[in-house]
């Protein structure tokens, strides 16, 4: 059985005013596993080719906290449902590490779904 899942790409936007952006990483909740991860793949190459000046240390704890938001183990989501963490990780936000819009879509697994996004939109071709 298939079930619906959402997801969002994990963005890094250097030099907000630029817009100029890399994909670091998904953000997928699928409600009825009672799943929600974060998968983090950051190109540092990619980063310094639009900003070689960027925080990269930065970068990484904020991709950080995404994953340990999902696990609500500590920081201010910590006792928030799943979904509440999701909505709460993808409201708009003009950071340098934000996610892009939320999309849904069908899987029987959520884990090998988070990978295949990756594969699609976060690793290099």
């Amino acid at each position: 059985m298939r079930d619906v899942y959402e997801y969002a790409v994990i963005r890094v936007i250097p030099r907000v005013e630029r817009g100029e952006l890399i994909n670091a990483g998904v953000l997928l909740y699928c409600q009825p596993r009672d799943y929600l991860c974060a998968g983090i793949e950051l190109d540092e190459t990619r980063l310094r080719a639009l900003d070689a000046h960027a925080d990269i240390e930065g970068v990484r704890h904020a991709l950080g906290a995404y994953r340990l938001s999902c696990l609500g183990e500590e920081g201010p989501l910590t006792g928030e449902s799943l979904g509440s963490r999701f909505r709460w990780l993808t409201a708009p936000r003009s950071t340098i590490v934000q996610t892009g819009p939320v999309h849904a879509g069908l899987t029987t697994d959520p884990g090998t779904e988070l990978e295949h996004l990756l594969a699609r939109l976060v690793r290099a071709l």
